[in-house]
């Protein structure tokens, strides 16, 4: 019993240092960065707007927002949202994450399948997520396994979420360095670094992902045992 116990906790524990522990690395990426200037000292703001001018696209609105490291991009209202360090920034942080913000615009210009499909899943994600818990707890607490089951399910939903996020965001992280090159925003020797900031913030949709996978894998695992 107390083993059961024990490693339940640890399991706990895992699930909650792993985001924290992701969401940390971000933040200490980003401080050193937004202290370093790229060489062509131009501000967010301007370096989303050049590169997505060398892609032809002119009917995205660059805005300010309030928060910190609240970027990102609105294909509903066609606007890039850009927090105030970010839009005034002249650093390689800001260069960084505004580039990855016009990267979902390009992809959202292109077409791009993962991003339709992640859209596509939003309010099934949502229903899914607000949902499950309650089948799920209700499932184990009345010992009805048909109720697992459906809870089960509704968090598929949202699991699949995160997994699809995972190709969007290091696709627009992969357009975000192309076009930061191509467009003379950084020079080769700046590279290196803003791979680590793109690098960093990638880690927050990993963490976020196999925290996901490994709660439906629990519920898994508590649905096969009640079924014997």
């Amino acid at each position: 019993m107390l083993e059961g116990i024990g490693g339940y906790l640890i399991y706990i524990a895992l699930l909650m240092i792993i985001p924290i522990w992701a969401q940390s690395k971000v933040k200490k990426t980003y401080k050193t960065y937004s202290k370093k200037a790229t060489s062509s000292g131009m501000t967010g703001a301007e370096v989303a707007r050049q590169i997505m001018n060398e892609n032809g696209i002119y009917d995205v609105q660059i805005r300010e927002t309030k928060g910190t490291l609240s970027d990102n991009y609105n294909p509903q209202k066609k606007t890039l949202n850009l927090s105030k360090d970010i839009y005034h920034g002249q650093s390689m942080a800001s260069s960084a994450i505004a580039a990855h913000e016009v990267g979902h615009a390009i992809q959202d210009d292109q077409d791009y399948a993962f991003l339709r499909f992640r859209h596509a899943l939003v309010p099934i994600a949502n229903t899914g997520s607000n949902l499950s818990i309650f089948f799920l707890l209700a499932g184990i607490f009345f010992d009805m396994t048909n109720m697992i089951l459906l809870g089960i399910v509704f968090m598929s939903a949202a699991v699949l979420f995160q997994l699809v996020t995972l190709p969007v965001e290091f696709d627009a992280s992969s357009r975000a360095m192309t076009q930061l090159v191509s467009t003379g925003v950084i020079r080769n020797n700046e590279e290196r670094e803003t791979k680590k900031v793109l690098n960093a913030a990638a880690l927050t949709y990993v963490a976020a992902a196999l925290v996901a996978v490994a709660e439906l894998a629990r519920f898994i695992f508590i649905y096969s045992a009640s079924s014997e």
